[in-house]
């Protein structure tokens, strides 16, 4: 049987550097939140079987989404962290996702993705035994920093292999859930999917995507998301 498309958007954060009066993923660009944004551009372009959002225990903003009336959508409880939210995700989804399917993890706050790249990612490691991600060649000039204040540069750091990871991340349902456990288990911090199977053993592959696939993060990203989405 062809492996299963599953998608997962954590979205139990409160994204405290925006300094809002909601979680990131409920501020509203052309009058829709965020995280409804993200939800259709992914589940409109892949034949995913299902997707599951994890949610705050204290989040009163979902039922007013349009994505809780979405019956492709299931949700669950979340955690404190994005690793403990995407595990309990994957343990929601145990008893109808295979071990062999696809799943990909995708941030809420993300909703400029293009739907090529999305493809692409998908026709990309659809044969693959491990996986990957969505990422962008460093383009900037990087200089390593002291521990000064204000700090001095230290070095120049060599970018011709650093990449920026985006999202989606895509992994195999099975190796992604037990990498996680591992991580959490061992108490090896990750702040996305790639560094679990990484720290597994298993070394995900990079697939180009566009650089304009940002997260709101700060206040001002915002209007560059709202210029991006206009131009999609």
């Amino acid at each position: 049987m062809k492996p299963q498309l599953w998608l997962v958007v954590p979205a139990a954060g409160i994204g405290q550097r925006m300094k809002a009066e909601c979680p990131k993923q409920y501020l509203k660009i052309n009058n829709r939140f965020i995280l409804d944004i993200t939800l259709s551009r992914l589940l409109d372009n892949a034949p995913f079987k299902g997707c599951m959002v994890p949610l705050s225990p204290a989040d009163h903003w979902w039922p007013d989404s349009e994505s809780s009336r979405d019956d492709r959508i299931q949700t669950c409880t979340g955690g404190k962290e994005r690793t403990d939210s995407v595990l309990s995700a994957l343990h929601a989804l145990a008893e109808q996702a295979g071990d062999s399917d696809w799943v990909l993890v995708h941030d809420a706050a993300r909703p400029c993705l293009h739907a090529d790249d999305l493809s692409n990612l998908i026709d990309t490691l659809s044969g693959h035994p491990v996986g990957g991600l969505l990422a962008a060649p460093v383009a900037d000039t990087l200089k390593l920093a002291d521990d000064g204040v204000p700090p001095e540069v230290a070095q120049t750091v060599d970018r011709s292999r650093l990449w920026r990871a985006l999202t989606p991340q895509m992994f195999r349902f099975g190796a992604l859930r037990a990498a996680l456990e591992s991580c959490l288990e061992s108490g090896h911090g990750v702040t996305d999917e790639s560094s679990a199977m990484e720290f597994s053993g298993k070394m995900p592959v990079l697939v180009e995507g566009r650089p304009d696939n940002l997260k709101v993060t700060v206040p001002s990203d915002l209007a560059l998301a709202e210029f991006i989405l206009g131009r999609l």
